[in-house]
């Protein structure tokens, strides 16, 4: 029997084209989203933190081949450990907003309080813009 622990959304912008941020700088980690779980009341080996997300993003002014590599950290920096990474070559045809969803896993999640979960995005061309949707959940369920 699983064992439901604790939910949260982050959601930055809930309506396409609705906000404009840029990456500014090219490879590197840039902070999206971040929530904690309570996950003490899980059973220890058998708890795990189920996550999605869904982000748009639209090529630099100058369209160049951009790789855009969006990662879920369990932790609160760039450094600490990845738990799922997905990688997408932006469309050059596309002018528009590409959108990248993705789910995921993270198994044997540690049994505290205040598990923190991150999502972060990089981009390989300078200019990338984030322009929305963005929204990620994290759900933490134990099995008994």
């Amino acid at each position: 029997m699983t064992i439901f622990l604790d939910l949260k959304t982050s959601q930055n912008a809930s309506y396409a084209n609705s906000i404009s941020i840029p990456i500014t700088v090219i490879n590197t980690p840039q902070l999206i989203a971040q929530q904690t779980l309570n996950l003490s009341g899980g059973t220890a080996n058998l708890t795990h933190v189920d996550f999605s997300g869904v982000v748009a993003v639209q090529l630099p002014l100058l369209p160049l081949v951009t790789t855009v590599l969006v990662s879920v950290v369990r932790g609160a920096t760039a450094q600490d450990i990845i738990v799922f990474s997905a990688a997408q070559n932006l469309d050059l045809s596309i002018l528009g907003p590409q959108l990248i969803s993705f789910s995921g896993s993270d198994f044997n999640a540690p049994n505290i309080a205040g598990a923190v979960y991150s999502v972060f995005i990089q981009a390989s061309a300078l200019g990338t813009i984030r322009v929305g949707p963005e929204s990620f959940n994290f759900t933490g369920v134990s099995d008994a």
